[in-house]
């Protein structure tokens, strides 16, 4: 079976350079026909699990619809060569040729297709090198923005901003959610909103910026802002116990995984100080005379007057 769909794209693709060549009554390629015949091999390759083989004849599949000013055609044929690559393990060179076909469609007035190549990338790489996959999905969330669909951008900013958080990446981390909340305002979320300044919080004491989480909490116009004052409180009164008890109510542990886990991990500057007991004075033993420092304290004991 693999040894006929071989032979199959082997075919097509002579079919291909035939359609490509010129002659004395031909003088411009076929370059409508070539693609096509290129885009039967790679299906072939494809078929009988020659990747290398499957992926060269899509890329020259684009190369065809390109010199037929096929942006669209040429965008998918390089879209279709970064999946063979994907089969290959090949995960950033597939990248690369999504990247290029993104820029394609976008270049032929098609963003949404753009965008959707740019989140699939983002996907593909984001275990491998999660630096990139942030850069995807916020390229991602500016061609959506763009379009004005802002459901569609904050979405894919929430993912690049989880994975700021995941790398501890806290600066960028803040700046991205400051952008969700933004786009949650403009499309009146308010709750969603709320979570989100929760979060940005979370991320601001992990910055040991307590000014800036301060200042979250007070311009979030919200009714709820109990748990965030509580949390606030103990940060700064390096109360660990209170910090711990916020940080391990519902409204914190059902946030995102990656939020929660900052909650659990928060630690208040210093370690932590424990409540002191107050301290029961010790009875001196019978036939102690009382020192100076004593009979001193006794002089002032009901005050200067």
């Amino acid at each position: 079976m693999a040894a006929q769909k071989i032979n199959e794209g082997l075919e097509h693709l002579a079919k291909a350079e035939k359609y490509l060549k010129t002659g004395f009554l031909k003088w411009k390629p076929d370059y409508d026909s070539a693609a096509s015949e290129y885009g039967k091999a790679a299906v072939a390759f494809k078929n009988a699990k020659q990747f290398e083989q499957a992926k060269d004849a899509c890329l020259r599949e684009a190369v065809a619809h390109e010199n037929n000013r096929a942006l669209f055609h040429a965008a998918k044929a390089y879209e279709q060569a970064g999946m063979m690559l994907k089969e290959m393990q090949k995960l950033p060179e597939a990248v690369q040729l999504i990247e290029k076909a993104s820029m394609m469609y976008l270049e032929n007035g098609t963003p949404d297709t753009a965008a959707m190549a740019l989140e699939r990338a983002g996907k593909l790489i984001e275990n491998v090198d999660p630096e990139k996959a942030v850069q995807l999905y916020q390229q991602t969330a500016n061609v959506f923005e763009n379009e004005e669909r802002l459901r569609q951008a904050v979405e894919l900013l929430g993912k690049a901003s989880r994975l700021l958080v995941r790398g501890r990446r806290f600066d960028e981390a803040a700046l991205s959610i400051q952008k969700e909340k933004n786009i949650y305002k403009e499309i009146e979320n308010y709750p969603t909103c709320y979570k989100k300044t929760i979060a940005q919080v979370l991320v601001h004491l992990h910055r040991n910026d307590y000014v800036a989480a301060e200042r979250c909490v007070r311009e979030s116009y919200s009714e709820d802002c109990a748990a965030l004052e509580q949390l606030l409180e103990g940060y700064d009164q390096q109360d660990q116990d209170q910090v711990s008890d916020v940080c391990n109510s519902p409204l914190f542990k059902y946030m995102d995984n990656d939020y929660a886990k900052l909650g659990l991990s928060l630690v208040v500057p210093g370690g932590g100080i424990k409540k002191k007991s107050p301290a029961t004075p010790q009875a001196k033993p019978d036939g102690v005379t009382a020192t100076a420092a004593d009979e001193e304290e006794d002089e002032y004991s009901g005050g200067l007057c």
